[in-house]
């Protein structure tokens, strides 16, 4: 059972992003402000969860949080400003659309830019120990892996229903017989090598 929170009788939001590894597509982020009696024993890390659970558990979460946003980033932007900072940026559009403004914030990960002076927590693996940053997680992808099969559809060459934007051999196999498209994300090394290859 993950916690359901870090500070008692404080507003958390938990946050989290997907995509921040992929050659192709936006990153996306969400907030989620869960009730502090919230349990659910499914609820763990995304990449834990099967694809089925993670849709399962979306309607539950979206149902029951007391609010929660998500925030995306283009391909463009993640270019012009890095891939770090278009997660931070994801996350911080995905809290500028929550309906109640929190105390404190529980972020996914070693490294976040502060946003709009509220306190926050970064926690490594967090979406596998808070509940409001699974929440986030599965939020993040299931929405983000919505957005890669409707790209798909536009660019069938890819095998963006599958790879969602990661960088797979087939990607880019594709990328490299077809050319780049107009999602893909420039600044990457998208052709890749073995000793990158082997880091996903």
């Amino acid at each position: 059972m993950l916690l359901p929170y870090l500070n008692k009788n404080q507003i958390e939001a938990g946050c989290d992003e997907a995509g921040r590894g992929c050659l192709a597509g936006g990153v996306f982020a969400a907030a989620v402000i869960l009730p502090e009696d919230f349990e659910n024993n499914l609820l763990n890390d995304s990449k834990q969860l099967t694809e089925k659970r993670r849709y399962l558990l979306r309607e539950i979460i979206e149902k029951e949080a007391i609010t929660w946003a998500v925030g995306i980033v283009t391909p463009e932007e993640i270019d012009e400003i890095n891939i770090l900072n278009a997660s931070f940026l994801a996350m911080h559009r995905a809290l500028d659309q929550l309906k109640i403004i929190p105390q404190h914030l529980l972020i996914d990960g070693n490294r976040f830019s502060t946003y709009k002076n509220i306190p926050h927590t970064t926690i490594i693996k967090g979406d596998g120990k808070y509940l409001s940053i699974a929440a986030a997680s599965v939020l993040a992808k299931t929405y983000r892996d919505d957005y890669m099969h409707n790209l798909h559809a536009q660019f069938p060459l890819y095998d963006w229903h599958k790879n969602k934007g990661y960088p797979t051999k087939k990607h880019r196999e594709a990328i490299k017989k077809h050319g780049v498209s107009s999602y893909h994300r420039i600044t990457f090394n998208l052709l890749g090598n073995k000793q990158l290859e082997l880091d996903f």
